[in-house]
């Protein structure tokens, strides 16, 4: 059921226009201050905006405000200044045109909306001396308080998260890592991690060849002892964990008697693969 149609005089239609861009409550609370029309509501005004087109500047379904409007003259001031940093920007301009509606935020969206630019990246330029260089730091800042001096670094003290050359950890894995005097390939440093049993094993046999991998005999992988690994090429691992054939027994899951048939059959089926693959190629 429609309601009762409401008209608008020339005049009141006239300054319906020229205020469409209003927030809608003080939109509605304007023109009945203007007009005394008490039987005209906002849901009425919000209506007729739509049904005439008049577009009000703000996105839909997005919260931005009340639309505040600045003369020619304030736009002129903003764009001749606009390279002074924002809060002398907005206190300046607060003063120059007794604005005290206009917030730092809202004067800064509006140099970004109208490319205003200040002729600053951001950034510090090559050369930059920082204000701070040779002035000693006061009482009462960080590096002077007593509290900031209790939990600072003494001469000669070691970072309490430093390790020495043969410290061990062992990881979530289960595999033990031992520190050593070997230089980092990721971060440069003098020393680094490395498997544990890897250590003992190219102690006892030499280096590692290359494309072998060492496998664990037992379900203990913190037994680093050169006897309880094996090498092994990397292409027998997916067969050992049960991936290229599910149905057959992995071999972390077989009993420690089964385990070395399990890595013998293992080992036949990779060979057996690897010389399909030759005669095929």
């Amino acid at each position: 059921m429609k309601g009762r149609a409401i008209s608008y005089s020339a005049d009141e239609m006239a300054w319906l226009e020229a205020n469409r861009t209003l927030v809608i409550s003080d939109y509605h609370r304007a023109f009945v201050d203007a007009f005394g029309r008490t039987d005209v509501a906002l849901v009425n005004l919000h209506s007729l905006r739509k049904r005439k087109g008049w577009k009000v500047g703000r996105a839909p379904g997005r919260y931005v405000g009340r639309l505040r409007k600045y003369t020619a003259a304030e736009m002129a001031w903003l764009e001749e200044n606009r390279a002074l940093p924002i809060a002398d920007y907005h206190r300046r301009f607060c003063e120059a045109f007794d604005r005290t509606d206009v917030t730092a935020g809202a004067l800064h969206g509006l140099r970004k909306r109208h490319k205003f630019r200040t002729g600053r990246t951001g950034q510090f330029e090559q050369g930059h001396v920082s204000p701070n260089k040779g002035r000693p730091c006061p009482e009462g800042v960080s590096g002077r308080h007593p509290n900031a001096r209790r939990t600072q670094f003494k001469k000669g003290q070691a970072a309490p998260n430093a390790h020495d050359i043969g410290d061990e950890r062992v990881r979530s894995d289960g595999y033990v890592e031992i520190m050593v005097a070997e230089r980092n390939p990721y971060t440069g440093a003098p020393r680094r991690y490395v498997f544990k049993h890897r250590v003992l094993w190219e102690q006892a046999n030499g280096p590692l060849p290359s494309g072998m991998v060492l496998k664990c005999l037992s379900d203990n992988k913190e037994n680093c002892d050169p006897a309880n690994w094996e090498a092994v090429e990397r292409g027998l691992l997916p067969i050992l964990n049960g991936r290229r054939t599910p149905r057959r027994l992995a071999f972390e899951d077989a009993a420690d008697e089964l385990k070395p048939l399990v890595l013998a059959q293992a080992k036949l089926r990779h060979q057996a693969g690897k010389a399909r693959r030759r005669l095929s190629a």
